[in-house]
């Protein structure tokens, strides 16, 4: 069994230049309070969920972007409220939020 029941990446990535990057995308600020969320409602820890920072996830383009472990499953989000969605639904009821796969 895996350390963590969930383990979530946030690519926070920045290039330089005109390319999408997640970071253009407020991605760690949304880490961040994905991190707060996870806390506040008592999911972070063993057994639990993990929130953390990747570096370049190549899928930039698409993004901001973030993948969920073990299943493996992407997500594009644009504020706080999709990140509440993945939270509630996702890391909390297993069920994977269709509208904001990648």
């Amino acid at each position: 069994m895996s350390y963590y029941r969930h383990h979530v990446f946030f690519c926070t990535n920045q290039r330089d230049g005109e390319r999408q990057s997640c970071e253009n995308c407020g991605a760690t600020a949304l880490r961040d309070y994905a991190k707060k969320r996870v806390k506040e409602l008592g999911l972070a820890g063993k057994d639990k969920v993990r929130i953390n920072t990747a570096g370049c996830l190549d899928r930039c383009e698409q993004g901001p972007v973030v993948v969920v472990y073990p299943e493996g499953v992407w997500y594009s989000y644009v504020d706080e409220e999709d990140i509440d969605e993945i939270i509630d639904e996702h890391l909390q009821h297993g069920r994977v939020v269709e509208r904001l796969k990648i």
